[in-house]
């Protein structure tokens, strides 16, 4: 999962190059040019990519091979979608989700105000400022990579996203103190998105992920679709108020202040997700805690579905012995 999210900080560092050079010639080429490139692989991926794996006739990764042979007889029957609400009270749904919408409002904020800020702080052109600005992306893939692999290592991710939200206010306030130099922004600013972007990345794919896998929700698999877009959209929904609120604290205030309100956003993503931690620690600490990483899902739902068969055995020759 730590590779899938990179995909889309390399979206957007091709984007960036490609816009840098044609910005000079004109914004309608910059436009032009992502909007034909946006179409071109939409359509490869709509004539290309399957939803699920029942359309090209593979089971499901939670079902059995007796549940997928039986699906194959009987008529396909999707399962009945999670309701909004259910979706919003599952475990870890909803401090992931306002921590994501503080999150997100950073990580775009960032973004999109970047270029901007380098060409009216530092004098640069706008073609430089764009190419410069790729460098925050690129510490959104390494940590992207980086923090995917470690949380799989360990099975757990809130320990991991929480250490590197800490780092990433100490990342904000050295690159706010920046100097005019190219070569020193682009290194603040590759450990900027490293702790940025890499949090970011890791909510919106492993975390979601994870979180649409809960024991609540074994064997309907839509659950995810619902869980990712609850967490993602209220992350969009911090992302957008953030694009209001920017240039009128800039305006009135000056960037050092756009800075200290991107470090109170990433404080209070770290408190949302305080609890979530807490307990994560404490499972561990007992030596209970079981995460659905991306390299046990599989024996993870295998060992909870016999400990229940085992379960249900053991009440089964209770009651016959009752009888008897």
């Amino acid at each position: 999962m730590g590779l899938w999210s990179a995909c889309a900080s390399v979206g957007n560092i091709i984007g960036t190059m490609i816009s840098s050079k044609l910005v000079l010639m004109g914004y309608q080429y910059a436009f032009a040019a992502n909007a034909i490139l946006l179409f071109v692989f939409g359509f490869i991926v709509y004539i290309n990519l399957k939803s699920a794996p029942r359309d090209v006739g593979l089971p499901d990764p939670l079902e059995s091979p007796d549940e997928f042979l039986r699906v194959i007889e009987e008529p396909t029957q999707r399962p009945v979608p999670i309701n909004f609400w259910k979706a919003w009270l599952l475990p870890g749904v909803m401090p992931y989700s306002f921590a994501y919408a503080c999150l997100k409002l950073v990580n775009y904020g960032f973004f999109f105000w970047l270029p901007f800020y380098l060409h009216s702080n530092f004098g640069w052109s706008e073609s430089d400022a764009d190419a410069l600005s790729a460098w925050y992306d690129v510490g959104g893939i390494l940590a992207a990579i980086i923090a995917g692999t470690i949380s799989d290592h360990f099975t757990t991710r809130t320990p991991i996203v929480v250490g590197m939200l800490v780092c990433s206010t100490f990342s904000l306030w050295a690159y706010s103190a920046s100097p005019a130099s190219m070569a020193i922004n682009a290194l603040l600013l590759t450990i900027a998105g490293f702790f940025i972007g890499g949090p970011a990345n890791m909510i919106s794919s492993s975390v979601s992920a994870d979180l649409g896998r809960a024991r609540e929700l074994r064997g309907n698999a839509e659950a995810l679709s619902t869980v990712t877009g609850i967490v993602d959209g209220t992350g969009s929904f911090g992302a957008a108020l953030g694009q209001v609120m920017i240039p009128s604290i800039q305006a009135v205030f000056g960037w050092d202040a756009v800075f200290y309100g991107f470090i109170v956003m990433i404080i209070c993503t770290t408190l949302c997700l305080v609890p979530l931690l807490y307990r994560e620690l404490l499972w561990q600490r007992r030596g209970s805690y079981v995460s659905l990483s991306s390299d046990s899902d599989d024996e993870d739902e295998e060992a909870v579905v016999a400990e229940e068969e085992v379960t249900r055995r053991r009440i089964h020759v209770g009651e016959d012995s009752d009888l008897i």
